[in-house]
């Protein structure tokens, strides 16, 4: 494509900008797993060290409560929020804020699955949220803090009173290492490796209140749970599944590189350096949006905006002007052309969100490389406009 004139002359340095897996943190390399435990159990000593320190360090970056028991839960930050949904919920009421592709999932899972009967859904479109205002906290509440499809995130937590009867159940994947959480107002929080920390996919992270604790042990177990769902034994909290005892078998490739993600994080000044890298990349996206005339910002609120999934949407009059089916097309040119290049992979927005661009804005993604992949962008789109 060297006939295209007015190409840019630099590419990033990582042209990786997947929303999940993300991208890895900077100067990562295999070298960093070379001390994995690969051929030997989980349940060894040694094993079960670095997956407590898995455990240890999270909790330290994250900034969890010292009574909160957190544990490595199957099947990424999915199987965390479906143990929490069929292992808890059903005893009360519970309220559902619907906002993304991932929340609209987890309504599906109580109304159409689990058939709860008392389920109250506030959905609100792609680039809104819910009226926070609206929820019943005598409920349970299930929430995601940061929509990974939709670039909206939950601002702060002011609306979640300090006491509350019903449990807040806080799918955190996009937000974990991001973000603030206002954990002494969550019961339930869960998150995955391989988002904030660019780490490998199929671990997820479960972290539970005292609350959540007296919740599962004292509540009468509603509905059989498979093996992967069971965090009680005997009526109790397993407490060995929050000190290192995984469920299933673990990958010790994956254990050792979350650790390596979570040392880095360290390294960088823990969860204020994680968000300070987050909201510089977010700060470069927005003065490029103000200035560019072809694209906007999904999220309509410019608190809403999250500074990890950032979702954009295109806005140019050509562009608008096109039957659904020559937007997908149009689209695909675009970020084809941007791959061909090398400049940047994975921008396409959710298959079941509005068609757009994501930028994942993580901490592990280099404020420099997007810098380099905006003018790519303008390059793209002028260039398949001009061929219409």
């Amino acid at each position: 494509m060297s006939n295209i004139q007015n190409k840019p002359l630099k590419k990033p340095n990582n042209p990786c900008f997947s929303s999940g897996p993300c991208a890895k943190r900077p100067g990562w390399n295999l070298n960093v797993l070379q001390n994995a435990l690969v051929g030997r159990s989980h349940r060894s000593g040694e094993g079960r060290a670095k997956l407590n320190e898995v455990i240890t360090l999270s909790s330290e970056v994250l900034g969890i409560p010292k009574d909160w028991k957190v544990g490595i839960i199957p099947a990424s930050d999915t199987g965390a929020v479906e143990l929490a949904l069929w292992a808890i919920l059903g005893s009360r009421p519970v309220d559902m804020l619907s906002f993304d592709s991932f929340s609209g999932e987890w309504v599906t899972d109580v109304v159409k699955q689990l058939k709860l009967p008392d389920a109250n859904i506030l959905h609100a479109d792609y680039g809104e949220l819910p009226d926070l205002q609206k929820v019943n906290w005598a409920h349970d509440v299930v929430m995601v803090w940061n929509g990974t499809t939709s670039g909206v995130k939950i601002p702060n937590g002011d609306f979640i009173p300090q006491d509350h009867d019903g449990l807040v159940i806080c799918d955190a994947t996009s937000a974990a290492f991001a973000m603030d959480l206002p954990w002494s107002k969550l019961d339930v929080v869960t998150w995955s490796w391989q988002k904030a920390l660019g780490g490998e996919a199929a671990h997820g992270m479960m972290a539970l209140s005292p609350k959540a604790v007296k919740r599962l042990e004292e509540t009468e177990q509603l509905r059989p749970l498979p093996k992967i769902f069971r965090v009680l034994k005997q009526g109790k909290l397993n407490e060995k599944i929050f000190e290192g005892d995984t469920i299933n078998t673990p990958s010790m490739l994956c254990v050792e590189d979350a650790l390596d993600g979570l040392r880095w994080a360290q390294s960088m000044g823990g969860l204020s350096g994680l968000k300070k890298r987050c909201d510089q990349n977010l700060a470069v996206i927005s003065t490029w949006v103000a200035k560019t005339p072809w694209v906007e910002f999904l999220a309509t609120k410019e608190e809403f905006r999250s500074n990890t999934s950032i979702c954009l949407k295109i806005v140019d009059p050509w562009f608008v002007g096109l039957d659904a089916k020559e937007q997908k097309v149009a689209f695909s040119k675009i970020t084809k052309l941007i791959a061909e290049e090398k400049a940047g992979y994975d921008l396409a927005s959710y298959r079941d969100a509005p068609l757009g661009l994501r930028i994942w804005g993580g901490a592990t993604v280099e404020t420099s490389d997007i810098e380099l992949l905006l003018p790519w962008l303008d390059w793209a789109f002028a260039f398949v406009k001009s061929t219409y």
